[in-house]
Formats: C-alpha cells, structure tokens, sequence
C-alpha cells in the first residue's frame, strides 16, 4: 500500500495527516511472543476525530505508542507509520525526537505520573517549546501562559509557578492539554484522557479538547473504553479485539448498525438512559478476551460470539466492506428498502448479514428468558 493509496475505512475527502499500514507489535517473553498488535490499519484526515475502542489488552495503548515511538527496544514492530507521507519507523531516533511532541503529541491517561513532580508547570510547558524552538525561557512562559488560557486555567500566570500536585485532576489534565497543544501539532493522540475523571470534570475537559483541537487545527486519534465519550467527539470510531481492528465507520453507522458481534456486545453492555427507563438489564458479553500469546483458531471472539459457526471456527475473518446479503436480504420485507452498507464501514465477520437483518444487534446478546419474553 502506497503513501497515496487510503488506508481501509479512511475518509476520501483529504490525504491523510497520519496513516498505519499493516502495524504489527510483538513482545517476546519467557512464556511466548506476545503479538499485542497485528496487522493495524487507519488513516487519520486533517482536523478529524477518529476514536479507537476496545476492552483492556486490546491492543489500543500499544498501537498509539508505536506510533509516537515510545515503544521499549524489545518491541519487535512491522509495517508502515507514515505522517504527511514520511515512514516514521524508517527515521533516525534524532528525526523522530524531532516529530514528537511538535508536529505528533500524545495526553496521556494519568497526568500525575506524566508529569514531573518536582518541576512547576510553568517550566515543563517552557521545556516542550524549548525542546523544539530556539526561543528564550521568558518567550516560552508566555507562550505556556497563553496555553494555559486557552484551556481554561484561571489566573494562568500565577498557576506557572504551581506545581502538579497543587492542581486538582481537572486541571492536571488540562495542563497536559496545554502541553499536547503547545507546539500546534498537526496530530494529538489522547490515551484515555479521562479515565480518571469525575462525570462532570470528564464534559469540561472533553469541552476543552474539542476547543483547541479547533483553535490550533489539529486531528485527533481518541483512545477509550468508553462508548460515550466516542459518541460525543469522534467522527469515526475503529473497534479493536484481540489486537486487530474488527470493525471501522462513521460513528453514526458503527453505533446504529454494527457489523461485528462483539461491536454489538460492547453497545449491549453500556448503560443508557433509555434502557433504565425501559427497565432493561445491561448485556454483558461473556467469557474473557483471548490470551495474546495463544489466540484460539480461527476468530479470536468466536469462544465468546453467540453466532459462532463452523468457518468462524476455521478462518479469521478478514476487515473489509460487508454488502446487504444472504440473512440481510431474507429479512427484508416485501416493498422494503434494502440495507445500505457504507462502503467505508468495514467489518470483520462472516456473519455480518445476521447483525445487518436484525432490528437490535444487540438481541443477540440476551438471555434466552429475555428474547422469549
């Protein structure tokens, strides 16, 4: 795949600022290789949002630290990093240094472990400007006072000389915004950015990201757990399993339409507002994810998938584009309109014609007692 080609599921409309191409992480260990990614594929258009989900050990934290080259040496990587074109995996240390940080940032999860504690924030937000930019100290604090504004920190000047621990969550992670931001990158990739947040704290500091991201004209690659959170800021959600993506889409149509099983399961599993007034009990999807030393044969969520079948069983399905077919078609009425598929919603599934046809995929993850019911 070549620099100009889209990554599948990428946006059409512009060339991409960042693309994986076939990313594959391993780490050897005394019990066996450990393939944490394998095989990651997304391109990133300028000032999107792409959000990538999953449960813990999916793969998400590893294939974004790849990306910004904080992997430990032991981390045995293949593929293709390319920003603006150029391979970063192909670059010397000095020249990814270089990229880090200015043109590609990371904020990540817990501030208080990210930050240093014996420095003020002042001085750690003039350190990521002097890093990259021959400028004086005193041309740098004001560049981090204008940061620390612009995400919403009151009286900024006097908040330099603060240290990290004298910042409540909130404005830790606001601080690591002002950071992430400081060097206007073309790319932020935010790890969880708030795990550790109140509800409320978690709306402002979402609020905030979504204000800089626009003021310095920026994409973003949003990694969470939380469904919620992509439904409110991402234009286009990745779905990871097992370290592979298993379904990519607009929000919208990942969200209202999944194609993958355990897409399905992880929307079962939310709580929503809708369900509890129902009365509705959550579904969760049962078992564990795979070990990433021994994957089973074939679908690696097959143990766990309530359509497993025989093919599931004996080959990995592939991520592409899953038409209106078989079950799909069977389950329209007469006079109906047939189901449309994006044909940049990709999925992983040989089945995805039974979730296409159904009025609920997430049916599928009931009790028997309830679908009877």
């Amino acid at each position: 795949m070549s620099a100009a080609t889209p990554a599948p599921g990428a946006p059409a409309a512009e060339a991409p600022v960042l693309q994986v191409e076939n990313l594959t992480v391993a780490f050897p260990t005394e019990d066996g290789v450990v393939r944490a990614v394998r095989g990651m594929n997304y391109a990133v258009a300028p000032r999107e949002v792409l959000g990538i989900v999953g449960e813990s050990g999916s793969g998400k934290s590893v294939s974004s630290m790849a990306v910004m080259g904080l992997l430990p040496r032991s981390a045995q990587i293949t593929g293709r990093i390319l920003f603006r074109g150029e391979d970063v995996l192909s670059m010397s240390p000095r020249q990814q240094r270089g990229l880090r940080g200015r043109r590609v940032s990371m904020i990540f999860q817990d501030p208080m472990t990210a930050m240093n504690p014996v420095y003020t924030v002042g001085d750690q937000l003039a350190e990521a400007v002097r890093s990259h930019s021959a400028v004086p100290q005193k041309v740098a604090l004001k560049r981090a006072k204008d940061m620390l504004d612009l995400v919403g920190i009151p009286q900024a000047e006097a908040r330099l000389r603060a240290y990290p621990h004298e910042f409540s969550g909130g404005m830790r992670q606001r601080a690591m915004i002002a950071m992430a931001i400081i060097n206007d990158p073309d790319v932020i990739i935010a790890d969880e950015p708030t795990t550790a947040l109140d509800v409320t704290v978690q709306a402002q500091v979402l609020d905030t990201l979504m204000s800089v991201k626009d003021a310095v004209d920026a994409a973003i690659v949003f990694i969470t757990h939380d469904l919620g959170v992509i439904a409110q800021v991402a234009d286009r959600v990745l779905v990871m399993y097992a370290g592979k993506p298993v379904e990519i889409g607009t929000t919208t149509e990942v969200f209202s339409k999944p194609l993958m099983p355990y897409t399905a399961g992880l929307l079962g599993s939310t709580p929503s507002a809708e369900g509890t007034r129902a009365g509705e009990r959550l579904r969760p999807i049962s078992g564990a994810p795979p070990s990433l030393i021994s994957l089973p044969q074939g679908c690696p969520f097959g143990p766990r998938c309530p359509l497993v079948r025989d093919d599931c069983r004996a080959s990995e399905p592939e991520l592409r584009h899953r038409g209106a077919t078989g079950a799909a078609l069977a389950g329209v009425a007469a006079g109906a309109p047939l189901p449309v598929v994006s044909p940049n919603h990709l999925a992983a599934c040989h089945h995805s014609d039974e979730l296409l046809a159904a009025a609920d995929a997430t049916r599928f993850f009931r009790a028997e007692s309830e679908v009877t019911s």
